[in-house]
């Protein structure tokens, strides 16, 4: 009876107009190469992550949809909520 662990990423979304990366990887044990156990993560990345120890497809992603443009409306968007939150 040989039981394994694999992880693998089941889905790459880029949602919202600042163009945030969701990555969802799915952890699924198999007994004798029947699975018996899946679990889902999923992890949001904005652009402004650090994405050095991404998947080399996360990566793709995220370097075609993270123009100059988004990161700059990005960093707009982060420190205008600072504003709003210091008011309070």
């Amino acid at each position: 009876m040989a039981i394994t662990k694999e992880t693998e990423i089941s889905k790459i979304e880029v949602v919202g107009p600042y163009r945030a990366v969701q990555v969802r990887t799915d952890t699924v044990i198999k007994e004798d190469g029947t699975e018996i156990s899946r679990k889902f993560h999923r992890k949001v990345l904005d652009s402004d992550a650090d994405i050095s120890s991404e998947d080399a497809e996360v990566k793709a992603v995220a370097n075609a949809v993270w123009t100059d443009d988004i990161k700059a409306a990005w960093k707009k968007q982060k420190e205008e909520d600072k504003g709003i939150n210091k008011s309070e």
